[in-house]
């Protein structure tokens, strides 16, 4: 369905062609190690590179990957100039048909840390906890300088987390080599 999705959004009849007629250049052709689906720039030159998700509401729980904290980290670092946004759009499939219900569109850090995760993947990767329950700033005012310091406090929590998790992994395996190598090797 994702792929569907996505599919209309990069179609002459999709985001590009609304896009466009205000004079924003649409890019595309995305590889798959792309963090971004789809990207454009703005009359003032900002890049805005778009993560597509959708979300079926006929599930309980989505648990989608948003961008790894490296990527988003040297992304913004690049240039001030640079958002990284996702836009979810929800659907449900009624009779046969696909439906689009929703959609937001908003830059990461519109996405409020009560709605987003860290997952143990390479660096760490953003997730949305449960695409049932999305929260947004209330603000379009968001400040990119206090979400990035939030994230770093989130991570040096989460890493610490890691960091005793495999303490218990390390210790937990040296007492399963020290019961295999008590075996005869009979067994």
């Amino acid at each position: 369905m994702g792929d569907a999705v996505q599919a209309f959004l990069g179609s002459e009849k999709g985001l590009a062609c609304i896009l466009e007629k205000q004079g924003i250049t649409v890019e595309g052709d995305f590889t798959r190690r792309s963090m971004e689906d789809l990207a454009f720039k703005d009359l003032n030159g900002k890049y805005y590179a778009m993560d597509v998700k959708t979300h079926n509401l006929d599930t309980n729980f989505n648990m989608p990957n948003l961008i790894s904290v490296k990527r988003l980290a040297q992304f913004y670092r690049r240039d001030d100039n640079n958002v990284f946004c996702i836009l979810i759009v929800s659907y449900k499939v009624e009779d046969g048909r696909l439906v689009y219900k929703d959609c937001h569109f908003k830059p990461i850090e519109a996405f409020h840390w009560d709605c987003l995760t860290l997952g143990a993947l390479g660096w760490g990767q953003i997730q949305i906890a449960n695409a049932n329950r999305l929260l947004f700033h209330e603000s379009d005012d968001i400040r990119r300088k206090r979400w990035m310091i939030e994230l770093c406090d989130h991570l040096q929590t989460y890493y610490e987390e890691e960091i005793t998790k495999i303490g218990e992994r390390k210790s937990w395996f040296a007492e399963t080599k020290g019961y295999w190598s008590g075996k005869s090797d009979a067994t």
